[in-house]
């Protein structure tokens, strides 16, 4: 097949697939986010052969390796019938899943997860090897989520701590201007996580939020700076669930961009409590920054 090729190049859009309807969804929805960058796709199948060679035979393993490469070949010429020009890879990955994809990400690729796998659970719950590349990526990650039906909003989605979410925020920003979309910032403040602060911190709630809305602010107008034709909306609310404000407003949105897996000092590869949760349950889809240096406690 033309342009259809083994190898990916920095800065593609990496696409894991497994067989499932979700990843199938998931190539076609990297394929048109690879298009709309300006990048190449390249699309892994993660068949774990050398994990099973001690305990299967050598004809099992290759009956593997060909419904693999039959599975790249189909999905890959599913995405060159609906995007001709795009420059498609493939790649049949003898490593597990979640290795495969990072590894093929390298430093600067973007991997594209569907919502869930081929598991046996039948739920809108993100699969265990998607909950995996997200929670030990060091590139960014989408998982995608909603239906295909859903009408495009024109607006992106940033959830905003404070100033050391930056850097997540401009990647949302860049992406908005992709989309020719609107880019809203949006700060929940978690009343309940606040209360035993109160005293200690300062002299009531109504200066705890004023502080919180200055943070936001900073990150606002230092977008706003940087982003001059970019429409930016900033909001901030109090609540006592922060993903439960979060996935409500993901209704609206096409994109939720977010910070990623929790700093280095956590035990392991994991993802920040308010994270793990849109992951499941967001409306649309939702793009994780990964957080290499974080000095404020829990990750979003």
């Amino acid at each position: 097949m033309n342009n259809t090729v083994s190898g990916s190049e920095p800065s593609s859009v990496i696409v894991g697939v497994d067989g499932s309807e979700p990843a199938r969804q998931a190539a076609l929805w990297a394929a048109a986010e690879a298009e709309r960058r300006g990048r190449p796709l390249h699309i892994v199948y993660g068949a774990d052969t050398d994990g099973r060679a001690l305990y299967v035979s050598a004809e099992t393993i290759e009956r593997v390796r060909v419904a693999g490469r039959e599975l790249l070949d189909e999905t890959a010429a599913a995405v060159k019938e609906r995007y001709p020009g795009l420059v498609v890879t493939t790649e049949f990955g003898r490593g597990d899943p979640v290795a495969s994809l990072h590894r093929a990400a390298g430093l600067h690729g973007t991997i594209v997860v569907g919502n869930r796998g081929l598991g046996g659970f039948h739920s809108l719950m993100l699969g265990s090897v998607g909950l995996k590349v997200a929670a030990g990526a060091k590139t960014p990650v989408i998982v995608v989520r909603g239906t295909d039906d859903r009408s495009e909003s024109g607006t992106v989605l940033a959830g905003v701590r404070d100033e050391h979410d930056l850097d997540c925020v401009r990647h949302a920003a860049r992406e908005a201007e992709l989309r020719k979309a609107d880019l809203r910032l949006l700060h929940v403040w978690n009343v309940l996580e606040s209360v035993g602060s109160v005293v200690t911190m300062m002299d009531d709630v109504t200066e705890i939020a004023d502080d919180y809305v200055r943070h936001l602010t900073a990150v606002t107008e230092q977008i706003r700076q940087e982003f001059p034709d970019l429409t930016v909306q900033a909001d901030a609310e109090k609540s006592v669930s922060v993903a439960g404000v979060l996935v409500e407003a993901s209704r609206h949105a096409d994109l939720l961009v977010m910070g990623g897996r929790r700093a280095s000092a956590y035990l392991g590869p994991t993802l920040g409590r308010h994270t793990h949760s849109l992951v499941h349950h967001s409306h649309c889809p939702v793009l994780l920054i990964p957080r290499h240096r974080d000095t404020h406690g829990d990750a979003s």
